[in-house]
């Protein structure tokens, strides 16, 4: 593939070498992670204020996400039926001198991560800008406002509604009847989860966009998706188990559910796409 991209960019300018190639891409990569490193230093700075406002959010009893659920349970007049529990968790472990310190490093630089990803994208796609056709650009046509709407949903989903349904289910839950197991938890564990849950919902969200170009382009029809659709369910289980730290079915349904919706959006998507690429082609 970077073989290939490398002769279409060489096709278009003949004076750029390979050596050339992989200078310009350096430099991509470079202002990628200045970006990346001004988001983290932005966020270190502040970072008493981000780890109790907005890390540690999900362990608090007023968190949006269970607050808003008592109310519209309360709202529809079903009581506290839909309240989630909030975690149990009065305090996180540290077990080594450094977790703290390096557990700012990773809020800093996964925080810079998202702050900066429509740049990151935007550059990824000014490298391979070059080496696309007339009609691969069209069909990219908006493509870093989508990716990045979707990374964001997809961040936001983990947060707000993933990320409180996993610790509440794996807080509260209890082995025995003598209340002689009391959860611990370390700070390292919490991040890993809370990373995993946000970044890996993230990615996930890009399915409609990805089945947006891949019709465009040609190499996928609705009929494709609706065909393999059955062992799309299964990948997509497969998917919100990796996504969720906790094996409890009802996470990995509040995953499974909008990933299975997002490919039925998708589906729909592609229908639109190609019948348009169908008139387009009759017409011309």
């Amino acid at each position: 593939m970077a073989l290939s991209l490398f002769n279409k960019r060489k096709a278009d300018n003949p004076e750029m070498t390979f050596v050339d190639h992989l200078e310009e891409l350096r430099w991509h990569i470079m202002r990628s992670l200045l970006a990346i490193i001004i988001g983290a230093i932005v966020i270190f700075v502040y970072i008493d204020w981000v780890f109790t406002n907005i890390i540690a959010g999900p362990l608090q009893d007023n968190f949006f996400t269970y607050t808003a659920l008592c109310k519209f349970s309360r709202w529809i007049g079903a009581g506290d039926t839909l309240c989630l529990p909030p975690p149990k968790v009065k305090e996180l472990q540290v077990i080594a001198f450094g977790s703290q310190f390096m557990s700012s490093i990773t809020i800093a630089f996964v925080g810079g991560f998202v702050i900066a990803f429509p740049y990151i994208f935007w550059e990824f796609w000014r490298f391979i800008k070059p080496a696309l056709s007339p009609k691969e650009l069209k069909s990219t046509r908006g493509a870093i406002v989508f990716v990045s709407i979707f990374f964001f949903l997809g961040v936001a989903f983990g947060y707000f509604l993933l990320a409180p349904f996993t610790f509440s289910f794996l807080a509260n839950y209890t082995i025995g009847l003598n209340n002689i197991l009391v959860t611990k938890p370390t700070l390292a564990d919490y991040m890993e989860n809370l990373v995993d849950i946000i970044i890996g919902s993230a990615l996930a969200f890009q399915l409609p966009v990805i089945s947006y170009v891949l019709t465009r382009i040609g190499l996928i029809t609705p009929n494709f998706l609706k065909t393999y659709r059955k062992y799309a369910y299964v990948a997509i289980l497969v998917i919100a188990a990796i996504i969720t730290p906790s094996p409890d079915w009802m996470s990995q349904m509040i995953v499974f559910l909008p990933l299975a919706f997002l490919y039925e959006f998708s589906i729909l998507i592609s229908k639109r796409v190609f019948k348009r690429e169908e008139e387009k082609a009759r017409n011309f």
